[in-house]
């Protein structure tokens, strides 16, 4: 198993730690995505709400990137896990006074969003300098192990929490779970980059020589592109699943959670399933992997057909094992491309494909369920993205040839 990076204690504190933050930004996702529905009633609010907490990965990640690759990572994580925190906070404190409205909700998830378009480069150039350098494919798994685990066990305490003892003291609970992370943070040692004393290169160069780095990379650049398809529409589709749980079943918040714990376990089953594999050889994506990004487009048609809970369930499972199988090879197929003064710009680019292509998947698919309906939306988003996919890696394949 490529599990060897669990060999650094180093490692294992930041793993340890980072779990209860990743529970709360779970938690966070179905507690204020019930609410925004339960609010409004309306799929494209619920959309705008994960449009607007990913939104500024798209403009703001590459930004943060630079200064990733600059500062001294650990404590801009600190900060950024901090900002998290406060905004847990801040949210249990407006919705117990009363005063939690649409514009409150917006504000305060954009403050949110702002955190995880920083948040996402940190982390993806922090943890591999947690570890000697032929380790680096192993952290991608296990992070992504953790992730996914906090990804079951975060919708489903989520929805359990608001069913027992309300909004409120979830949020609450969420605000709390940042803490042990924080402590986490200030224990590690982190591996000094290149660059880290010498002059840093005028910031908007520095921005466009990771761009460049990445579009003039082959193996970087079709990652991207493949990963930023199922992004738009199967992660997207995961979203926006407020309305499919309440609007087409009615199943209330216990539903949703069912639903979105159903996308933790098919995420958790993929990364163990990843972790048996053979390691991943540098300069290569798995054949496999492709494949099972198309099969997964395809289920996004078949989730919109869906006539019973148990098939809803089983599908969005089967999407998310398909996401995160191909999630872990894309990212690492980048990571094993680049050393580590280059990671934060390059990996913020992962970070608009994952983050921003999600957020503009949920935000158009609650469009056109609005105006079209559910079922229909899918059905189609499905289809074109499928059918456009298929047209790439035959385009690539023949460019290849030539």
């Amino acid at each position: 198993m490529t599990l060897s990076a669990l060999k650094s204690s180093n490692f294992r504190t930041y793993v340890l730690g980072a779990i209860f933050s990743l529970l709360a930004i779970w938690m966070q996702r179905v507690t204020i995505g019930w609410v925004a529905w339960d609010m409004t009633g309306s799929s494209s609010f619920v959309g705008l709400v994960a449009l607007v907490q990913f939104a500024p990965s798209i403009v703001l990640s590459p930004l943060f990137g630079v200064w990733v690759d600059r500062l001294d990572v650990k404590r801009a994580m600190f900060v950024v896990q901090l900002v998290n925190c406060l905004v847990m906070f801040a949210f249990y404190l407006v919705y117990i006074a009363g005063a939690l409205n649409q514009n409150f909700m917006i504000g305060l998830t954009a403050i949110s969003g702002i955190a995880l378009a920083a948040n996402h480069p940190m982390r993806m150039s922090l943890t591999p300098r947690l570890v000697p350098r032929e380790m680096v494919a192993s952290v991608v798994t296990i992070t992504a192990i953790n992730f996914n685990l906090a990804r079951t066990l975060g919708p489903a305490i989520g929805g359990v929490l608001i069913g027992s003892i309300g909004v409120s003291y979830a949020l609450l609970i969420q605000a709390i779970l940042f803490l042990p992370f924080l402590f986490a943070l200030s224990l590690l040692e982190v591996r000094p980059s290149r660059i880290a004393h010498s002059e840093p290169e005028p910031f908007f160069q520095s921005l466009r020589n990771g761009f460049v780095h990445a579009v003039h990379n082959n193996i970087i650049c079709r990652a991207m592109v493949i990963g930023g398809t199922l992004a738009v529409v199967g992660r997207g589709t995961l979203e926006i699943l407020p309305p499919l749980a309440d609007g087409v079943f009615n199943w209330g918040p216990e539903g949703l959670g069912a639903l979105m714990t159903a996308a933790g376990l098919g995420a958790v089953t993929s990364g163990f399933f990843k972790a048996v594999l053979p390691p991943q050889r540098r300069g290569h994506i798995p054949p496999f992997t492709i494949g099972a990004v198309v099969l997964g487009l395809a289920l996004v048609t078949a989730l919109g057909s869906v006539a019973t809970r148990s098939h809803a369930i089983t599908i969005v499972a089967v999407i998310s094992f398909i996401m995160t199988l191909s999630g872990i090879s894309m990212q690492t197929a980048i990571q094993m491309e680049l050393e580590d003064d280059m990671r934060g710009r390059v990996m913020s680019l992962w970070a608009v494909v994952v983050a921003g292509g999600s957020a503009i998947g949920a935000w158009m698919l609650g469009m056109f369920a609005d105006n079209l309906g559910y079922r229909e939306s899918l059905h189609w988003a499905g289809i074109i993205a499928v059918t456009g996919l298929i047209i790439y890696l035959l385009v690539y394949r023949r460019q290849i040839r030539r």
